[in-house]
């Protein structure tokens, strides 16, 4: 076991606290990568003193080759208007980055007041993308994480705790 419910829960709140105090009394727009973030956003956004207003989307990703040349296509749904607003954008994993900088870079084009980032686990050893990273619940590397609405083939996302496969 990585970090047990009670470690989440506290730093859930830890988490929430310090988003409240940044805040104020402004309302804030909360955009969750779906499906690893929805547990932790839902423990999140109970802890928020101030208006939220919470939308998920889901990544949609094509890899392709062409001539020996392999791209890769992001594509969110439902589309995310950000703009004026305060947002947190919420992944429940960040492995490599590139998805989540993917779409930090198009809420920023959206000109949003603030844009901040939060993520549940940081996977440290498989980062390949360079991005802000404003609140991070816990750092983890090595093995596949599972628990606390993260998951391997839909298995293992309703655990309290998050732990590593062997």
């Amino acid at each position: 076991m990585l970090f047990t419910e009670q470690q989440i829960r506290k730093r859930v709140r830890e988490l929430a606290a310090q988003l409240n105090r940044e805040l104020g009394h402004q309302p804030v727009l909360v955009v969750s990568v779906l499906e690893n973030a929805f547990v932790f956003t839902a423990d999140l956004i109970r802890a928020l003193k101030v208006p939220v207003y919470c939308c998920f989307v889901r990544a949609d990703i094509r890899d392709s080759a062409v001539g020996g040349v392999e791209t890769r296509e992001i594509s969110y749904t439902p589309s995310v208007d950000a703009s004026g607003k305060d947002v947190v954008l919420i992944e429940g994993i960040l492995q490599s980055g590139m998805t989540f900088d993917h779409l930090y870079r198009y809420l920023t084009g959206q000109r949003p007041s603030s844009l901040r980032t939060m993520v549940l686990v940081e996977k440290t050893d498989e980062r390949k993308v360079d991005l802000p990273l404003d609140f991070v619940g816990f750092k983890a590397s090595g093995k596949f994480v599972v628990g606390y609405g993260l998951g391997q083939d839909g298995k293992y996302k309703n655990l309290s705790y998050i732990a590593q496969l062997s």
